[in-house]
């Protein structure tokens, strides 16, 4: 073999071998390609087929705890004694007001004036009358003196004696029909004077300045030594556990709270077959005269399952609980019997038992067999004890 051809034999080997390194190389990279993409398509498949969780939610474990049984009722907050301070004279200009609604008054503090000018021009009157009167009385004195002398005497006649005896009884009630009537004026004058009758708060005023009085006319009301007490509906099953001395939490219209303490019981039901309990509010409260309060009475502490109340749902009339199940992956429906209610906690008379994890926040976005995603444990519901 030539020179030439030798070569040629070498570069047409070499050509063959370039080539099929190539092919090698590129059913290499095809057989990768395919194994990534069928990597891939196992994962599209294996995501597709996972269920995925339908909320994340927060869990609580029901725990049982000693609650306090109590009694609800309502019933409106009240004045413990009202006093209505009116006018006790007729035909006087009110001239002087020296209280408002809302203002605390002490007893015999003046509260208002009606004008005396006409009642000081009769006074004076009547006091020129009854110095007539008296002095007229002792003339009559003197002269009955002087006939029982004269009759030791046998100088005056019977009928004279009796006559000065008379005119001494008729001056002697002159007398006192004058001091009376002047006694009357006095009074009128002393009237024309309002005070308050006890301490208190003032609840109304219907006194207007310039008006003429008449004789029992509404002036002021006066709650008595501001003492609210609350008065709550009871019905007879529920009176047999009330006694005078019990507290009551109040709930008012604002949500704030105060402390009542039963003083009495109403002894008869009304027509509504319902008793009536009578409790003195605490000082220092929010509450007014006229609210309408929700009313807890405290009895014996009672062992209770406790949940969260977050954790009960309430549909169609239902109440039920979402249990986590399947370590916590998994909700089931439960059916429950909630009774009390404190804070933020609700008791669980029947469908949980003590130690069961629920679904505290978003239960109410669930379904029955729903895939849950917990929340980290700093999220979860705690019951506040």
């Amino acid at each position: 073999m030539t020179q030439a051809s030798r070569s040629e034999f070498g570069r047409a080997h070499l050509s063959r071998t370039g080539a099929a390194a190539v092919g090698i190389a590129a059913l290499i990279v095809a057989l990768f390609l395919g194994a990534v993409a069928r990597s891939s398509m196992r994962g599209d498949v294996d995501q597709l087929v996972k269920p995925t969780a339908a909320l994340t939610v927060t869990g609580a474990v029901s725990k049982r705890l000693q609650w306090a049984q109590t009694l609800k009722a309502s019933g409106p907050v009240a004045a413990w004694q009202e006093a209505i301070v009116g006018a006790e004279i007729a035909g006087q200009r009110l001239v002087e007001l020296h209280v408002n609604v809302g203002d605390v008054v002490q007893k015999g503090e003046v509260l208002a004036r009606f004008n005396t000018q006409t009642l000081r021009a009769q006074e004076a009157e009547l006091i020129a009358l009854l110095d007539q009167a008296k002095a007229t009385q002792a003339q009559a004195e003197s002269d009955r003196a002087r006939a029982v002398r004269l009759k030791s005497m046998q100088a005056m006649s019977e009928q004279q004696i009796a006559n000065s005896i008379t005119q001494e009884n008729v001056a002697k009630a002159q007398t006192a029909a004058a001091q009376a009537r002047l006694d009357a004026v006095r009074l009128q004058i002393a009237q024309a004077t309002v005070v308050s009758p006890s301490d208190g708060v003032i609840s109304s005023r219907t006194a207007t300045l310039g008006a003429v009085g008449a004789a029992g006319a509404e002036l002021f009301r006066l709650i008595v030594d501001n003492r609210l007490e609350w008065r709550g509906a009871l019905t007879a099953r529920q009176l047999k556990h009330v006694v005078p001395g019990q507290l009551i939490a109040l709930t008012l219209p604002d949500d704030s709270r105060a402390t009542a303490r039963v003083r009495q019981i109403s002894p008869a039901l009304d027509a509504q077959r319902m008793a009536v309990v009578y409790a003195d509010i605490e000082p220092g409260s929010l509450a007014h005269a006229g609210m309408y309060a929700d009313g807890a009475i405290a009895l014996a502490e009672t062992w209770a399952v406790v949940a969260p109340a977050a954790s009960v749902v309430i549909r169609d009339g239902r109440s039920y609980v979402f249990k986590l199940v399947d370590n916590g992956t998994r909700v089931a429906r439960q059916d429950v019997v909630v009774g009390r209610r404190q804070g933020g906690n609700v008791e669980i008379v029947e469908g949980v038992d003590e130690g069961e994890r629920v679904v505290a926040l978003g239960a109410g976005f669930l379904e029955d067999g729903d895939i849950v995603r917990l929340a980290p444990p700093n999220a979860t519901a705690e019951l506040a004890r």
